[in-house]
């Protein structure tokens, strides 16, 4: 276990991610020296003091290491975490004699930081030395910042931020669960008797939102879930038509429904979302290796993902997105290597390449010692590769998170050909715009101060609460709408 100990709570959250950036595998606990005694028998122990000084001092078995940055409490905060987040990465990459590709930055959205620079006014270039001198960057690293950053702006430059809205729709249900998942998902058998009273609740919820907002522009619509396509054709369209039926939906710039699951998507379902103006569709096969998906819990074959695909081609769609995980339990490079050959020859309009992140609740981290002789192996040639092939695929970078535990300390990726961008995808992770959301689990985002502020309204998880407490939830973003957006 290693310890780090606080004279004063601040910034413990930042040190503790980074901490575990450079040792993923190994139990944190935090002490404050005010409040509780630290133990003596600790043999790794960062010590972080702040006076005048930020003070952090390394005591790793028979090692020591010291470092300070002047520290004034009337400096802004953002100055102060970075001087925090500047010395302990220094000391850290000194004492295991490694750099991380994305520096001292933990959180999971570098590409605001590249598009607030060149937002403020820098070039490209004096936004990249920023990024290097005051978060460790690699060089490769801020060259994919600064590129999709701009990709970005430009695709973004005719939504209206302060009177635009999005609308997300939470489906909750998924044949099954996977190994790694930690959505909001429910798996379908279950819940089947439930499914069309959860339509009402979700129905009546998207019916307020459609008056609140009435008087906005909604610029995209994103179904996600789950899997949307867990429903039966004629629930989908009773979905489908009842947002034809409240929402401008022949203005909005994307449209997206994730069918995802290739298990879930039958022709008769693809026909049925067709009636409608969806514009952008997804096929996930997460990985073309059959072994892999037996073991993460997936229920479709390499074959379904191929017919699925193919199927989707034939009813109309142009615009397919598919995503693939990197770092999938038991993989290897040319596991990888496989998948894109694969999805190269199924030619889709988009790539999302995940890193692998386990989060608490998923079930491979809560029965992880069944997996311990397992590998993860994502790594910056498997990551390079797969950019290789997007490329091949005439596809570009166009967004990009991180996520906590991400596997290789990475990043997840978007591609896609030119005229083929999840503008949805950009908005979520730039928090650039208002975000309404409904069904189980769904969270609304109320961006304002142009984007500098942002507040939430959550939806409970669990699907019989959603359906019991909808008036509740309703009550949730309506005391958000007036207080942050009216």
């Amino acid at each position: 276990m290693i310890g780090i100990s606080f004279n004063q709570k601040e910034f413990e959250y930042d040190a503790y991610t980074l901490l575990k950036a450079f040792f993923p595998k190994e139990e944190v606990q935090m002490f404050y020296v005010q409040e509780e005694e630290v133990p003596a028998d600790l043999e790794y122990l960062i010590s972080i003091e702040y006076g005048e000084q930020v003070h952090i001092r390394i005591q790793w078995g028979d090692t020591l290491l010291e470092g300070q940055e002047t520290y004034e409490q009337t400096e802004d905060r953002k100055i102060r975490k970075n001087k925090l987040k500047q010395v302990l990465y220094k000391l850290l990459s000194q004492l295991t004699g490694q750099t991380l590709p994305w520096g001292n930055l933990t959180g999971i959205r570098p590409t605001k930081i590249a598009m607030g620079l060149i937002e403020s006014g820098m070039s490209n270039a004096q936004a990249a030395e920023y990024m290097r001198n005051t978060y460790f960057t690699s060089k490769e690293k801020t060259a994919l910042a600064i590129t999709i950053a701009n990709r970005e702006r430009e695709l973004l430059k005719d939504i209206d931020y302060e009177k635009g809205y999005s609308l997300y729709v939470g489906i909750p249900f998924c044949p099954s669960i996977c190994l790694y998942c930690s959505f909001s998902s429910s798996p379908l058998q279950r819940w089947k008797d439930q499914v069309d009273a959860y339509l009402d609740a979700l129905l009546k919820e998207l019916d307020f939102i459609s008056e609140a907002m009435k008087d906005r522009t909604l610029d995209t619509i994103y179904i996600g879930g789950g899997t949307p396509t867990t429903l039966e054709p004629e629930q989908l369209e009773r979905l489908l038509e009842h947002i034809n039926a409240r929402f401008p939906v022949y203005q909005v710039k994307e449209y997206t429904v994730e069918a995802g699951r290739p298990d879930s998507i039958t022709r008769e379902k693809l026909q049925a979302i067709r009636k409608f103006p969806v514009t952008r569709i997804s096929v996930n096969p997460q990985t073309m290796n059959q072994a892999t998906l037996e073991l993460i819990g997936r229920r479709h074959t390499v074959e379904d993902t191929r017919h699925a695909f193919a199927l989707a081609r034939e009813c109309g769609f142009d615009n397919i997105n598919m995503d693939i995980i990197v770092g999938l339990p038991g993989e290897q490079k040319e596991d990888v290597q496989h998948t894109l050959e694969e999805i190269k020859k199924l030619d889709p309009d988009s790539l999302t390449v995940h890193s692998l992140a386990v989060k608490r609740a998923a079930r491979l981290n809560m029965f992880k010692e069944q997996y311990e002789e397992m590998e993860f192996i994502n790594n910056q040639e498997i990551m390079d590769m797969a950019m290789k092939y997007a490329y091949e695929c005439q596809m570009g970078p166009y967004y990009l998170y991180r996520q906590k535990n991400m596997c290789g300390n990475l990043e997840n990726i978007g591609y896609a050909k030119v005229d083929k961008a999840g503008i949805y995808n950009i908005l979520i992770m730039e928090e650039k715009q208002s975000i309404l959301a409904a069904g189980a689990g769904a969270s609304t985002k109320f961006v304002f101060q142009n984007g500098e502020r942002i507040e939430r309204a959550e939806n409970v998880k669990d699907v019989a609460n959603y359906i019991s407490r909808i008036d509740e939830m309703i009550e949730r973003k309506r005391t958000g709408i007036d207080t942050w957006l009216k």
